[in-house]
């Protein structure tokens, strides 16, 4: 499923912290493994404009597979993670990061045929994404639209400086009353 290329807003109301409101598409995948028959992925994420309600729906379910579309995952945008937006931009594919669990069911597994994911969180932070894998969670995602892209960079842009990296010259090119002393 392509993002839709609806336009993100371009300036919050004063005060407000810039934020947009996402869906997300989980989708099962069938596997040709004995012991495990499917999967669980990220599949989209697109913008919510409410049309989707306000709970997961079943998009479609068959013997190949499911999708499952969760709507209402409100975005922010906050100064302090300035460097993680950057990050992401400057990677080869800047994306959505999308934080995701299995349920626990009765028995404890999670892993029954009716259990689907339940998306937790979203970002655009490298850095906030980073953490959660950090921390064993499941994160997954998915490139960015053009216009999503820009108006993260129009964030960064405004909010943003790179610190400048300090190069320190190796101890070979120093002269010998200049090199550190072990």
């Amino acid at each position: 499923m392509e993002a839709e290329t609806t336009p993100l807003p371009q300036s919050p109301p004063p005060g407000a912290r810039p934020a947009v409101t996402m869906a997300v598409v989980m989708r099962k995948v069938a596997l040709a493994n004995r012991w495990q028959p499917w999967k669980w992925q990220l599949d989209a994420v697109l913008p919510d404009l409410g049309e989707f309600g306000t709970h997961a729906v079943c998009l479609e379910h068959d013997e190949h597979g499911a999708r499952w579309l969760y709507p209402g995952f409100e975005v922010e945008l906050f100064r302090d993670q300035g460097e993680g937006y950057y990050l992401n931009l400057t990677s080869t594919t800047p994306c959505w990061f999308v934080l995701w669990r299995m349920p626990e069911d009765e028995d404890g597994g999670g892993t029954g045929e009716d259990a689907h994911p339940v998306p937790m969180t979203v970002t655009l932070s490298y850095n906030e994404a980073g953490r959660w894998l950090d921390a064993g969670e499941i994160v997954e995602n998915v490139p960015l639209a053009p216009e999503q892209r820009d108006w993260l960079q129009a964030y960064v842009n405004e909010h943003y400086r790179p610190e400048p990296k300090q190069r320190r010259r190796p101890e070979s090119f120093k002269a010998p009353q200049d090199r550190a002393r072990y």
